[in-house]
């Protein structure tokens, strides 16, 4: 299937609890693998504004990630470090490594980048950085602080 990205939905906003959203405010993405009907793995395209982050800092017991940087700079921020990405330049992050990451745009101009990760349901996020975990179920995820308490 062909897919026109100019004719893909911009979305805006995120699922995060309240107090952690203004961080990825101004992410925008693009659903490409939906609008190709695709299910075993998603890809997005993203603008991500100055000043926003793509995600907060975080790893997937199940899912593998991968990111590929189409327009501009974005700073990677792993376990390691920080290490600026640019147009070209491509990361991945496998499944089951305890390696929280996250892209952050420090420059002054929009970041466009690809996103790719599989879509399994039974998968878990960490966030190395806050008091969050996630659990991917079939009706949704589920956000709970560390100790399980469930955010509301």
């Amino acid at each position: 299937m062909i897919i026109n990205p100019s004719e893909v939905p911009k979305e805006t906003g995120t699922n995060y609890p309240e107090e952690f959203k203004a961080k990825v405010a101004g992410r925008i993405k693009q659903r490409l693998g939906n609008a190709a009907g695709l299910n075993d793995f998603g890809v997005n395209l993203v603008h991500l504004q100055p000043g926003s982050c793509s995600a907060l800092r975080h790893w997937h017991v199940q899912e593998d990630e991968f990111v590929y940087i189409l327009e501009g700079e974005l700073m990677l921020i792993t376990n390691s470090g920080e290490q600026v990405l640019s147009a070209g330049m491509a990361a991945g992050f496998p499944a089951g490594e305890e390696n929280g990451h996250h892209l952050v745009n420090h420059s002054s101009n929009i970041a466009t980048y690809l996103e790719i990760g599989a879509r399994k349901s039974n998968d878990e996020a960490n966030y190395p950085d806050e008091d969050l975990k996630a659990k991917f179920t079939e009706n949704g995820v589920i956000f709970t602080h560390k100790d399980g308490a469930v955010y509301n």
